[in-house]
């Protein structure tokens, strides 16, 4: 408990209220605390919600994400599905290409850990994905 918190509790204990004063006065605390900012302060802090794209990844680690099940809207209204992880409270979405491709590798490498991904074009059939094993660069000192 803060010290507004505690000065409140004290001032509220002062007052002798009644069960139905302190419950009352509960309900508009919850009110007040679900009130939002002003328009400006909201559009400030706005961030719309996007889904992003493994390919705007440096690396992948293949182990770490567990996939959910995503649904959006098409421009032309139709509804469609797709696999997404969250990372940093943000949705990156996983193409089935880049599922097959990754099995793919995954049958000749069994072991392979990371995986960078690329995204050529755009649009639902314009687009291509490669999947390459994502290789650390060292840079070596020249002494």
């Amino acid at each position: 408990m803060d010290e507004d918190e505690y000065k409140m509790q004290k001032y509220l204990d002062e007052q002798n209220w009644d069960e139905e004063d302190r419950q009352h006065y509960d309900k508009i605390e919850k009110e007040v605390k679900n009130q939002m900012g002003t328009i400006r302060e909201e559009a400030q802090a706005y961030e719309p919600k996007q889904t992003l794209n493994i390919a705007d990844l440096d690396k992948v680690e293949l182990d770490k994400f567990s996939l959910q099940d995503g649904e959006g809207e098409s421009k032309d209204g139709k509804t469609f599905t797709y696999k997404f992880f969250v990372l940093d409270a943000k949705e990156y979405r996983v193409p089935g290409t880049v599922l097959e491709e990754i099995q793919k590798m995954l049958k000749l490498k069994p072991e392979l850990k990371f995986v960078k991904v690329i995204k050529t074009g755009s649009g639902q059939y314009n687009t291509k994905y490669t999947v390459e094993e994502y290789k650390e660069v060292i840079e070596e000192k020249v002494v």
